[in-house]
């Protein structure tokens, strides 16, 4: 199964904060639709869930729900706090949740939110590719994307594709060589 690890950072390269004051792009949030449909699926940490169900966050049409943009879906939550989300299924590990979405017959699976979730993939060598949505913001203090956080480690990366979505986002998609 192929996986991709689908993140928004800022143009100084800081994973993306969202806040009322600097609220998600409209381009980004669609294209991460389009890429979850393809998929069929994919795979948060609670807290990004959490923030998918907000609606002082995102707007009636981006919220996770039945009848919603990701209906008919599977969604994958990670988790170790807690065991069940109604409509969704609850995993306490990245492995679990590929191992669920293959399971299920899934060729791709489509890593989407939270720091600590990108991190724990990219540390367990659990990603493919790469697209970095790369929001037209510097960011003070943020959170960065590490694969290894005890050693300075490279992975060497193939660009795949290059593209403005609009509102100043360019979009990168890389391949992981492995």
């Amino acid at each position: 199964m192929k996986t991709i690890l689908w993140a928004t950072l800022t143009a100084n390269g800081n994973y993306a904060q969202s806040s009322p004051e600097n609220p998600p792009k409209k381009e980004a949030l669609d294209d991460f639709a389009t890429h979850a449909k393809a998929a069929g699926n994919f795979i948060v940490g609670r807290r990004t869930f959490e923030a998918m169900q907000d609606p002082s966050r995102v707007s009636q049409e981006e919220q996770v729900s039945a009848d919603g943009p990701f209906a008919g879906m599977d969604i994958v939550v990670v988790s170790n706090s807690i065991q069940t989300i109604p409509g969704v299924t609850v995993v306490s590990t990245p492995q679990e949740a590929l191992n669920y979405l293959q399971q299920k017959g899934h060729q791709t699976a489509l890593i989407s939110g939270g720091a600590d979730i990108h991190n724990s993939f990219l540390s367990q060598e659990l990603v493919d590719e790469v697209i970095f949505n790369v929001a037209p913001v510097l960011e003070g203090k943020g959170l960065h994307l590490v694969i290894d956080k005890d050693n300075y480690q490279y992975k060497h990366v193939q660009l795949l594709d290059c593209k403005a979505l609009g509102s100043g986002v360019i979009q990168l998609h890389y391949a992981i060589d492995r």
